[in-house]
């Protein structure tokens, strides 16, 4: 299984992955640890919430999943259409997580993912 885990510091999953541009690539079977393969540092406008090409880098990996920290509704109807699953975790560790997904253990649940695009709405009665 390949695996993209969203990691700003190459180090730790975090969140927001429509505009992440680091991502360690991970390979793992789910009997063997994860192996790290690769990492993206993508220049600031191949972020997916500002790239909107279907050429783009992680379309090119052979992916079969995301681990991010958060996501959106957008990214992760994008990512589907490209026949990657997006998986959502408080869990912090990028290769135990992938060993997981992997193995088809449950991942820690997200917190609730806050999408700041448009304001709030008020109604003034």
């Amino acid at each position: 299984m390949r695996i993209a885990v969203t990691s700003q510091n190459f180090r730790t999953i975090t969140g927001h992955a429509g505009k992440t541009r680091r991502f360690l690539v991970l390979e793992c079977d789910g009997q063997q640890p994860a192996v790290e393969i690769e990492r993206l540092d993508l220049p600031t406008q191949m972020s997916l919430h500002d790239y909107h090409g279907d050429d783009h880098p992680l379309f090119t990996k052979a992916l079969d999943a995301i681990i991010t920290q958060s996501a959106g509704r957008g990214f992760t109807e994008r990512l589907s259409r490209q026949g990657i699953a997006v998986h959502t975790t408080s869990a912090t560790d990028p290769t135990s997580a992938a060993q997981d997904l992997a193995a088809g253990r449950p991942l820690p649940a997200a917190a609730p993912h806050e999408h700041d695009h448009a304001p709030a709405q008020v109604t003034l009665g």
